[in-house]
């Protein structure tokens, strides 16, 4: 995934443009761009995960009662989807409240293991096509535009981060816990 290189860049969030418990995620992200570091990232989640196949995926998790992998994935679009609607909301200065959203009901009602995962894979490379774009149509100051998301205050740029970290820590966990449980099968 592309963006323009006469994006505007985001700049690197401060502490108070995000929640206080993204921090040790927001820490792992590289550089002070958002949109070169989401773009990359689905690069390398999607480089990754397209060289398995449904057989592979199906019903691997790491340990009882803890999401299967195709569960991740879906996590990862629903995710996405929501902190992109509170940076619309922000980018367009819309001052109310936005509350907060139960992940692990949005887990179970995706039924992400009904789904191939070709779907999965094409339905995140979707969400974040959406993201990329959004965010790359934004002004310079619409980066730093403030409001309360979920109880804390938060910038577009810091949420943008916080879809990047949050992405590398499921990234990590897919890496070394979820992998080599995977069953590979040769062509």
């Amino acid at each position: 995934m592309t963006v323009s290189p006469s994006h505007i860049r985001s700049g690197r969030p401060l502490p108070g443009e995000f929640a206080a418990y993204a921090a040790a995620d927001i820490a792992h992200v590289s550089g002070d761009d958002a949109l070169v570091a989401l773009a990359t990232q689905a690069e390398r989640v999607l480089a990754l995960l397209a060289s398995v196949n449904d057989d592979a995926v199906e019903g691997v998790t790491y340990a009882p009662d803890k999401w299967t992998l195709k569960d991740v994935v879906a996590h990862l679009a629903d995710d996405e989807r929501v902190f992109a609607y509170r940076m619309l909301c922000l980018a367009r200065r819309d001052t109310r409240l936005l509350d907060g959203f139960d992940e692990k009901q949005y887990a179970t009602e995706t039924s992400a293991t009904r789904r191939s995962w070709a779907w999965l894979l094409a339905d995140y490379a979707a969400v974040r096509n959406a993201t990329l774009t959004l965010l790359e149509g934004l002004a310079a100051e619409a980066w730093t535009y403030r409001g309360t998301v979920n109880g804390y205050e938060a910038s577009v740029r810091g949420l943008a981060f916080h879809i990047a970290g949050h992405e590398l820590r499921h990234l990590r966990a897919i890496e070394t816990l979820y992998w080599p449980r995977l069953n590979r099968r040769d062509p």
